[in-house]
């Protein structure tokens, strides 16, 4: 059994990201590739971290641009067979749609409001609603848009599930394992692994708690690994 985590790869490093990959496989559902990453080494990057894994691809390029545009980025990827690949919902419905229509095997991931934001930030952005009225709006119109999973801070997810319903996937960044010493870095609206998973998500994205003890050796990252997956495991 493995835990519920998409494991972040926060590294312009392919070397390293390939050998988190092999660390963390026999423990983990998935892991996240996000834009810088497929920036700096592309398609053959990607397929070179998921190459001999059973690791699910979260996709995380934050596609947001005309319906057209964003339908023709969503082919492009088509080839790496991504698992989730995430597209901001505040694009819009038809945008949303596009992106759906080209990867009808792929979950397309639609990414309300990110973590790193607070309610002066939404304010100063020019959203009418708090974070919470706003992200719950943003998934409904995204899973009727066709996405099939969410992206939301841990504190919507439970009225996020409630107004979706149970088959559409969550998946929640900004948590944080009960550790005085591990620093929030750029997330704002946190919560631990166990605390979002009980509140209703389906999979918790970490990245920094657990690459942080890289340059200690591989026994002390997956002795951390082990620590972190546990209270998932267990519940």
């Amino acid at each position: 059994m493995k835990a519920p985590i998409i494991l972040a790869t926060d590294t312009s490093d392919l070397e390293i990201a390939k050998q988190w990959a092999r660390l963390v496989a026999p423990h983990i559902t998935g892991i996240k590739l996000g834009l810088e990453f497929f920036l700096n080494f592309g398609a053959e990057g990607v397929r070179a971290v998921c190459a001999d894994h059973e690791l699910d691809l979260f996709l995380d390029l934050k596609l947001h641009d005309i319906p057209n545009t964003v339908g023709q980025a969503a082919a492009a990827v088509a080839g790496l067979r991504p698992r989730f690949l995430t597209v901001h919902a505040s694009g819009g419905q038809a945008m949303i749609a596009a992106a759906a229509k080209e990867l009808p095997a792929t979950e397309v991931t639609a990414v309300t409001i990110l973590t790193s934001l607070d309610e002066p930030d939404l304010i100063e952005i020019g959203y009418r609603s708090n974070a919470l009225d706003s992200a719950v709006g943003l998934a409904k119109l995204a899973i009727s848009a066709g996405a099939k999973a969410i992206v939301c801070s841990p504190m919507e997810v439970a009225a996020i599930r409630t107004a979706i319903g149970s088959k559409p996937a969550i998946i929640t960044p900004g948590v944080r394992p009960i550790d005085a010493s591990a620093p929030l870095d750029d997330q704002v609206r946190t919560m631990t692994p166990l605390a979002a998973i009980q509140a209703g998500a389906s999979y918790v994205v970490i990245g920094r708690p657990i690459t942080r003890f890289w340059n200690q050796g591989e026994a002390a990252f997956k002795a951390n690994l082990a620590q972190i997956c546990e209270p998932l495991l267990d519940r």
